[in-house]
């Protein structure tokens, strides 16, 4: 891993996401970039032209520009290769151009207040990201700032159309020398004997030339039951999945998962687009 995007606004639940990344970035030696997006209404968007400084926009700017200077200098990113970017616009669309720009191979963002993945999932630019984006996505839960990757579950059907999102997570866990969990949940409506589930995905893994893993069948009453029950049982350090993109998170697996999953989650959560 070579760079790690953080989108900030500046809150505390943000400031767990910067702290979250860094820890990352200490265990991969990547460069860690600092994204402010000052988002101005669209008739404000249509005023700004080059040579014209509108006098809200520079305070906002130089506002901006001073915060993500006394980020960077935080004592948590001491030691690290830190870059600052500050741009005007729509925070989805900024994030995604910003990413590519970029380069990036990850974007770690924060979870808004108490209710968690509950707003986080309904509407908010952390949720607009996680759908839209090509580079995966962490989201972190509650205060968590350190995060390990020595259990990450990825919860799959296995199915060929989720294969994008399959390779995806492949090559983030290579390049992140991470050891993945999968885990196919079986439930009373979509159920496989074990042998039938073993050998499909042994023959997938196989195909992508993947050894370093472990894999588990759980039962459950459904699919998101039987991910975070697996998750907890595993002591998980983090959940992961695939998104269908402008569909959101509520679409994967064998058809469709609500967002009590995340709502319910105690654990971050990690996404890659199918």
């Amino acid at each position: 891993m070579k760079k790690i995007l953080v989108p900030t606004d500046f809150s505390d639940h943000a400031f767990n996401a910067v702290k979250a990344a860094a820890s990352i970035a200490r265990k991969t030696n990547a460069e860690l970039l600092l994204l402010h997006i000052i988002e101005l209404p669209q008739e404000a968007m249509d005023a700004i032209k080059p040579g014209h400084d509108i006098p809200e926009i520079m305070f906002f700017k130089q506002w901006a520009e001073k915060r993500l200077s006394e980020t960077s200098l935080s004592p948590e990113l001491n030691g690290l290769n830190v870059s600052q970017i500050l741009l005007l616009g729509r925070t989805v669309n900024k994030v995604a151009e910003a990413a590519a720009d970029n380069n990036v191979d990850l974007i770690v963002m924060g979870s808004h207040g108490a209710s968690g993945f509950k707003e986080l999932f309904v509407g908010s630019n952390t949720e607009k990201v996680v759908r839209h984006s090509d580079v995966p996505v962490l989201v972190i839960k509650n205060e968590e700032t350190e995060i390990k990757m020595e259990r990450v579950v990825f919860a799959s059907d296995f199915m060929v159309e989720n294969k994008a999102s399959f390779v995806n997570a492949l090559n983030f866990f290579r390049t992140s020398n991470v050891k993945p969990h999968f885990l196919m949940v079986n439930t009373p409506n979509n159920f496989k004997p074990t042998h039938v589930a073993e050998k499909f995905v042994a023959d997938l893994l196989k195909e992508f030339d993947m050894t370093e893993y472990e894999f588990s069948i759980y039962n459950d009453l459904d699919i998101e039951k039987g991910i975070l029950n697996f998750s907890e049982r595993v002591n998980a350090d983090l959940i992961a999945m695939g998104t269908h993109g402008r569909k959101g998170i509520s679409k994967f697996l064998n058809g469709s998962i609500s967002e009590d999953l995340v709502n319910h989650s105690s654990r971050s959560l990690l996404t890659f687009k199918i």
